[in-house]
């Protein structure tokens, strides 16, 4: 019987627990986080390596205030107000020897010395000053306010505007008639003294505008214009900028929210959907010396009008685009100069992601020239490497040599690429990522963090920039999250285990030296129960592939012996690792399924993050296939190693993971014998554009990929018990996502199913009440079909 469950928690009481744990529940495991522990977090040094501030809440306060300890004084202490406030510094931009540092603060710029810590104001208006730097010579400061970029010279404060971008457009001069104009010119024709008045004038505009300085070259902004990549060449001889054009014809959604202050119905405005219209973008210099914009150059660059490769498959599009023979569009990075400003470079990348170049840009003409090339059929992405899924790790390491990621081995590594000769070079190479990059302040090592000893487990580690022995510094095992000093002397880490929330240590920045534990974040309560350290393992899948996962074993298996698939989100993440989990709410539900009799299995499916191209790419135009038919062999797994029943397998998982519990339940229906999907994709045509369009390209290209990907086409195939859940304010994924099955499931005629809905929730939940009731559902749904 279908029911449509309506469950508004705007707030109730925490329920009170003795310090002593006790057996597992939902009420108590979803309470607010807090009753765990807070975990210090946003770690950052000061400028003179001496003091580490982070967030923390032992206190279980409604925010988490700043601590502070000292190298002298390793006991967290929390900080005043205005001393949190002043630490809002943004990039922190320090002199060649180190002495000061330049930085935004609450819209104004400052430079502080640190032996004293004196500030100097550099400016103070009400307009925001941002991106600062200083030029090469460390005498002024370079920085953009509103559209335009300035300098303002550090000692004397001469303001001087370097770039004229507007959005209002001059005047035209009011024009005489004819019939003034001759009137004019014969006033000046009859009369002495306004022949020479006339001509006096002429003289003093003529000196005046000689005086003056010539304004920049002005550049009109329209209101479908925004610039973005303000940048000064270090030779102060170019300013290249960015100008994005918002796409025209797009339809934003509408997600409605029904419990608001006001007592109405408000409308959310809500993304566009995958394969709206993209916004375009261009790239100019501005030549000061010549006075002249124009526009980098993009038609030179190798492959620009390659199509993809499953366009094949549409035999009249590829008639159409091959006529076309058009260039595809790109967007491009930078430039970024050397530090003399000889030598640029700037890395483009396809607005399909099928490409990432890295170019060399000829200033004088616009022109780039091919320096190195990644392209992948499916999508450009990867730790450091840019695309949908993060920023990209460029830099200069000397004037000639430069440094980036890319995933061309199948894993993402560092590579030294020397701009006049062309010779490139691997520094590191292996089955693991490359997750973290930093350039030492010498340039004679790279500092990284890396899963090379295990995909779940992560070192920071230094290599020379030459590539050599890299030395590892980080010795605890688990997860490592590290902070480097600004005089490289000491690392603060972020340490936790599979079963051990986050910690703050410190360490000295010397191969094997000991780190010492700075905070006890974890409560009594929480330390009072043996949670679980799951086994890790892996298995070979159907295809011949490695894929890991993580296995909670239950002490007295239930007479049924039933197993529960856990699906993580995300897709591209990774959760099979032995540190402490972002689903710490999932990995505890996990533990309570085990003290229950349940064998859990959580996998690292293909997509997952920290195994390399080829399995993050491995769901390239279908969803719900390698991805899914990795669970169903976990399944296997647990049948053939831990003696399950195959007959009482369920799945639950959100966003991602709610779709994979829905792909589950009709593809693989004698598999799975009832599931919980949460705030769940249901049709991949309705989800936004940059995460869907690299995966399977947009619905009007690429039917094929959205038909065999979205669930909404496969709910025929349903047969065992479904629990779907969904916040009704849900902006990532819309509650029209599961209003649209749920009419599907309707017209089937399926019986099996429900639907709980919470009016007050996001994608994320944030009430307890809502996370207590959801998991009581799931843990009813399993309890009352699995055993």
């Amino acid at each position: 019987m279908k029911r449509i469950i309506f469950c508004l928690f705007l707030a109730s009481p925490l329920a009170l627990f003795a310090q002593d744990l006790g057996s597992l529940s939902v009420e108590k495991i979803m309470r607010d986080p807090k009753w765990m522990g807070v975990s210090p977090s946003n770690i950052k040094w000061d400028e003179n390596s001496k003091n580490i501030y982070f967030n923390w809440n032992p206190e279980k306060e409604q925010e988490d205030p700043m601590y502070q300890i000292s190298l002298d004084i390793r006991k967290p202490q929390k900080v005043s107000e205005e001393i949190t406030e002043n630490l809002d510094k943004g990039t922190i931009i320090y002199t060649r020897d180190r002495t000061k540092v330049l930085f935004e603060r609450k819209g104004d710029l400052f430079i502080k010395t640190i032996s004293t810590g004196e500030e100097q104001a550099l400016t103070n208006t009400l307009e925001r000053e941002a991106n600062p730097v200083f030029d090469k010579n460390e005498s002024k400061v370079l920085f953009q306010r509103g559209d335009n970029l300035f300098s303002i010279s550090i000692s004397g404060g001469k303001l001087v505007q370097l770039s004229n971008f507007t959005r209002s457009k001059k005047r035209p001069e009011s024009q005489l008639s004819k019939q003034d104009q001759w009137l004019r010119q014969d006033q000046i024709n009859e009369f002495e003294i306004i022949k020479k008045r006339e001509a006096d004038r002429k003289e003093q505009e003529a000196k005046n505008k000689a005086n003056e300085p010539k304004d920049p070259k002005e550049f009109y902004l329209d209101e479908r214009s925004f610039l973005n990549g303000l940048r000064l060449s270090p030779d102060e001889k170019f300013i290249a900028f960015r100008i994005v054009k918002r796409a025209e014809g797009n339809k934003n959604t509408i997600v409605p929210n029904y419990i608001s202050t006001t007592g109405y119905t408000e409308d959310i405005s809500g993304r566009t959907k995958v394969g709206n219209a993209l916004p375009g973008y261009e790239s100019y210099l501005y030549d000061i010396q010549r006075d002249t914009i124009y526009a980098i150059s993009t038609k030179e660059i190798p492959g620009i009008k390659d199509l993809p490769d499953y366009v094949k498959e549409y035999p009249k599009q590829l008639e159409e685009r091959t006529k076309k023979n058009e260039d595809r569009k790109v967007s491009i990075n930078g430039p970024f100069w050397n530090s003399d400003g000889s030598l640029a470079v700037v890395t483009v990348s396809a607005l399909d992601n099928k490409d990432r170049w890295i170019m060399k840009l000829d200033p004088q003409s616009g022109k780039l020239s091919p320096l190195d090339r990644q392209r992948d059929e499916a999508w450009i992405g990867g730790p450091g490497i840019g695309g949908f899924f993060g920023g990209s790790n460029i830099g200069w390491i000397d004037n000639r040599t430069i440094y980036f990621q890319s995933e061309a081995t199948g894993y993402s590594h560092i590579y030294t690429l020397n701009v006049n000769s062309g010779d490139k070079k691997l520094l590191t190479a292996g089955k693991y990522e490359v997750q973290t990059l930093q350039l030492s302040n010498d340039k004679k090592s790279f500092y990284f963090t890396a899963n090379m000893e295990h995909p779940g487990i992560t070192h920071f580690y230094r290599i020379p920039v030459t590539g050599r022995t890299f030395v590892k510094l980080t010795s605890m095992r688990g997860g490592n999250e590290v902070s480097l000093s600004p005089d490289e002397k000491w690392l603060a880490i972020r340490h936790s285990t599979s079963n051990k929330i986050w910690e703050l240590y410190l360490q000295e920045n010397k191969a094997g030296a000991k780190a010492e534990k700075i905070t006890s974040s974890s409560s009594a309560e929480f330390d009072s129960y043996k949670w679980r350290e799951p086994e890790v393992l892996s298995f070979k899948n159907r295809h011949g592939s490695d894929v890991y996962a993580r296995v909670y074993k239950p002490e007295s298996p239930a007479p049924s012996k039933p197993a529960v698939v856990f699906v993580h989100g995300a897709g591209y993440l990774q959760n099979v690792h032995y540190w402490w989990s972002q689903y710490f709410r999932e990995y505890m539900f996990n533990n309570l399924l085990a003290d229950l009799g349940y064998t859990v299995i959580d996998i690292d499916y293909t997509a997952s993050s920290g195994y390399g191209r080829d399995h993050r790419t491995g769901i390239y135009r279908h969803m719900g296939g390698k991805d899914l038919s990795d669970n169903v062999d976990g399944v296997r797994l647990l049948i053939e190693k831990y003696g399950v029943n195959p007959k009482n397998v369920g799945i639950y998982g959100g966003s991602y993971g709610g779709f994979m519990a829905l792909m589950g339940l009709f593809n693989e229906p004698d598999v799975f014998k009832s599931g919980a999907a949460l705030r769940s994709v249901t049709d991949w045509a309705h989800y936004n554009h940059g995460y869907t369009a690299n995966i399977l390209n947009e619905p009007a290209n690429d039917e094929i990929a959205y038909k065999r990907s979205s669930p909404i086409y496969f709910a025929e195939g349903l047969k065992g018990n479904l629990l779907m859940a969904h916040g009704m304010v849900d902006v990532n994924v819309h509650f029209q996502d599961i209003i649209r099955l749920s009419q599907r499931l309707i017209e089937l005629k399926k019986e099996n199913w429900e639907l709980a809905v919470y009016p007050v929730e996001d994608h994320a939940f944030l009430e307890p009440s809502s996370w207590t009731d959801e998991y009581k559902r799931i843990l009813k749904l399993f309890e009352k079909t699995l055993k």
